[in-house]
């Protein structure tokens, strides 16, 4: 009997009852949070509206549970036995933990997360926020407290890491491994089209340039931690949905099944809806490219009637659509936190009503 339809199956079980958990667990907080600003009247008397209410926040974690496995991609992912799905579980478990404030589970899953692909390490930026703002550690580069939570967490994170390197080495009677899995996403060798933005870019790519555009592109998942992280040091949970989003569009081999993951908590910002501008027309053009990426894909292949440039040109336009859908998302959380701050109705010096734009 074959048991991996089972393993992948229980995978996407175990990332479900995960984020079920930790939904819950968030939503407990931003509750009480909620609850304490409203006793000490933080909150304009104008934007009382966009308090969320128990009863609002009760069904979301069996929304973002359902989310992940009826997603035509999760199942997808499922099918195809790929190892996404093992992935997506391990990270899951990891925000569980962090949602827990139990620091050497997370730090451990972190590592774990990172020992198969190495994007998973820029989560560690909202897990030490959100961790420290657990202890009521303050962000404050001057403060001993603050290097040394960050100091323990790193060698947690990190010795779990090399452990299990360790392990792969008394396995394996080599260190093939490591040139195999990191040295194979950093350089990336295999050129196969996927629904990432590498493939075609450098297989066009002179051969002298590789390099020089090969580290550009890499740095860019990397880069984007950093400005999110003081943006929304407030906000951790939303950082970690962020910073997924930015891990399955820019990663160099990237699959559907990273896709399902960040999109399972969309019903966890559903307040934000009223403020989101242009959902209807990205929810159009993610669902076409969806449609016809396997219909190019047979065209080219199969058919020989397309060539390459029909595929990315729909792998293009659809993480450009991945991008439009985050950044939307982060306007629109932005907004709402600007509005919870300063009233709903914001007014100029002279009297007339004033438009909040982003910069």
């Amino acid at each position: 009997m074959d048991y991996a339809e089972i393993t992948f199956v229980l995978a996407d079980v175990i990332t479900a009852v995960a984020l079920y958990k930790a939904v819950q667990e968030y939503n407990k907080q931003q509750f009480r949070k909620q609850k304490y600003a409203l006793e000490m009247d933080h909150y304009p008397l104008d934007c009382l509206e966009l308090i969320r209410s128990p009863k609002e926040m009760y069904y979301i974690p069996l929304k973002v549970a359902l989310f992940y496995l009826l997603n035509p991609f999760a199942i997808l992912s499922c099918i195809a036995k790929s190892t996404c799905c093992l992935n997506n579980a391990i990270i899951a478990l990891f925000i569980l933990s962090t949602m827990k404030a139990n620091v050497l589970l997370s730090a451990i899953f972190l590592s774990l997360a990172t020992y198969q692909s190495i994007y998973p390490l820029i989560l560690c930026a909202p897990a030490l926020l959100h961790l420290m703002q657990n202890q009521y550690i303050p962000l404050n580069f001057w403060r001993a407290r603050f290097w040394w939570f960050i100091a323990q967490y790193a060698f947690m994170c990190l010795g779990s890491l090399f452990v299990i390197i360790g392990l792969s080495f008394f396995l394996l009677g080599s260190w093939d491994y490591l040139s195999s899995v990191y040295g194979f996403i950093l350089s990336v060798p295999d050129l196969t089209p996927n629904i990432g933005l590498f493939w075609y870019f450098f297989a066009e790519m002179f051969e002298h340039f590789r390099l020089f555009f090969l580290c550009v592109f890499q740095i860019n998942t990397f880069f984007y931690t950093i400005p999110l992280s003081i943006k929304l040091r407030d906000h951790p949970v939303f950082l970690i949905f962020m910073q997924l989003a930015v891990i399955s569009i820019f990663k160099s081999y990237p699959t559907v099944g990273d896709i399902a993951l960040y999109l399972s908590f969309l019903p966890v910002w559903s307040h934000l809806q009223r403020f989101l501008r242009n959902i209807f027309l990205v929810s159009c053009i993610l669902l076409v490219c969806s449609a016809l990426f396997p219909v190019l894909w047979h065209l080219w292949i199969y058919a020989g009637s397309a060539n390459s440039n029909f595929y990315y040109a729909i792998t293009l336009l659809f993480n450009v659509a991945q991008i439009l859908l985050v950044s939307d998302y982060f306007y629109a959380f932005l907004r709402r936190e600007h509005h919870l701050s300063y009233g709903l109705y914001l007014k100029r010096e002279d009297g007339t009503e004033a438009t909040l734009v982003l910069k």
